[in-house]
């Protein structure tokens, strides 16, 4: 790898998902309890229908769980070397989608409108969305972090130690 190659930044974001597989099935279980006691409780006065519906909600959950936990599996990689900006993402269903930029004229913005920033790098008329699934204040972090790098890139500082022994 030579030294423009060489990642000055690089970024993994990934999706916020506070539910590990092992929560995922207490909360499954948990719910599945509840949904019996209250679907018996209501059969045993007469209310049938109830109980009938208590147990469409169980697929419901199911399907709803299953979906937030394939769509934890997106990320979002983003690369800036001396030459250019990479930014790979990958969906829920593993498809890589892969844009770059390049560096020497490339142009961060943190742009705020509706109440809701987004970070926009382009250069030469073509242009892409980062860190859209963050958080603001990740955003904002993100945004300063990738800023500062990019002002790294085009202001290296080089040590000379000729100029240091004078």
């Amino acid at each position: 790898m030579s030294l423009a190659e060489a990642p000055v930044f690089e970024a993994l974001i990934v999706p916020h998902r506070s539910l590990t597989p092992k929560g995922i099935l207490v909360v499954g279980g948990a719910f599945l309890v509840l949904t019996v006691v209250v679907a018996v409780r209501f059969w045993i006065w007469g209310a049938w229908p109830v109980a009938v519906f208590s147990f469409v909600e169980l697929p419901l959950l199911a399907i709803l769980l299953t979906i937030n936990q394939r769509r934890a599996r997106a990320s979002e990689l983003i690369m800036l070397d001396a030459t250019q900006l990479k930014v790979v993402r990958t969906d829920a269903s593993g498809r890589c989608q892969q844009e770059a930029l390049p560096a020497a004229w490339l142009r961060l913005d943190l742009d705020s409108t509706k109440g809701r920033s987004r970070i926009l790098a382009s250069s030469h008329g073509r242009g892409c969305e980062v860190g859209a699934f963050l958080h603001e204040p990740d955003r904002v972090s993100l945004f300063d972090a990738l800023k500062s790098a990019l002002h790294h890139v085009r202001n290296p500082r080089f040590d000379n130690p000729q100029l240091r022994e004078q």
